[in-house]
């Protein structure tokens, strides 16, 4: 029961974390969780401790709080994921049989229909999580799979345009298409290009945005202080 219970807290808080219902900065109390949840401390503290260990919560000497969103963090995770993404893609271009690129392919070709901006989120970064896979090296997998986690609430603030859906939906495709020809050199510079002008949006955005977001009470850092600190 318990380990039902920690679930089902641990998916609504992301959930919520996500979707920016809790805002960056914003303080998790285990009392009132518990009190919200109808839940005991055992669950609530297990939850926010897997929360933890994604990067969306933080910890410190007065508790929980939502994980700001760290202009910096965002710039070390293009890095990561270039150095990680780059390596899979070229094994992917090795390794993966027709069937399973035809596989990505269509999963590609739905996200382009997708109408909501939470799908156009999800369906992105599983793109680059089953991209990932089709590697075949499970640590680069759960690597991508990570960083994605991480980006999500950034992805989600930066409210795409027709223009930048179209944009992205097109570079996904030429890095299908190379993985399909077995090229793993193209496959690679396509990923590479793909996530630097990505990051390179996000931290536009980011840049020309902070009085707004600021406005709406989301919290933007370059360098993360101690939860608690002055």
């Amino acid at each position: 029961m318990t380990s039902s219970q920690t679930s089902q807290i641990y998916e609504r808080l992301r959930a919520a974390i996500l979707s920016l219902d809790l805002l960056p900065g914003e303080r998790l109390t285990e009392r009132g969780l518990e009190i919200d949840f109808a839940a005991s401390r055992t669950p609530v503290r297990a939850a926010l401790m897997r929360l933890d260990a994604e990067g969306l919560v933080v910890r410190g000497p007065r508790g929980f709080a939502v994980a700001p969103i760290d202009a910096t963090e965002i710039g070390e995770l293009a890095e990561l994921r270039e150095a990680v993404e780059t390596a899979a893609v070229r094994s992917a271009a090795v390794r993966a049989s027709d069937s399973e690129v035809a596989a990505l392919s269509e999963l590609l070709e739905a996200a382009r229909h997708t109408a909501d901006e939470a799908g156009v989120v999800q369906a992105g970064g599983r793109f680059h999580v089953e991209l990932a896979a089709l590697s075949g090296n499970s640590m680069m997998t759960d690597s991508v799979r990570g960083a994605m986690t991480r980006l999500a609430r950034t992805r989600w603030l930066e409210g795409r345009t027709p223009e930048s859906r179209e944009q992205a939906w097109r570079e996904h495709r030429e890095i299908v298409d190379a993985v399909a020809t077995h090229d793993a050199d193209l496959a690679a510079t396509l990923v590479a290009a793909h996530i630097r002008g990505t990051n390179d949006r996000l931290q536009q955005f980011l840049a020309g945005q902070q009085l707004a977001l600021r406005s709406r009470g989301l919290t933007i850092v370059r360098n993360l202080p101690p939860l608690g600190s002055p």
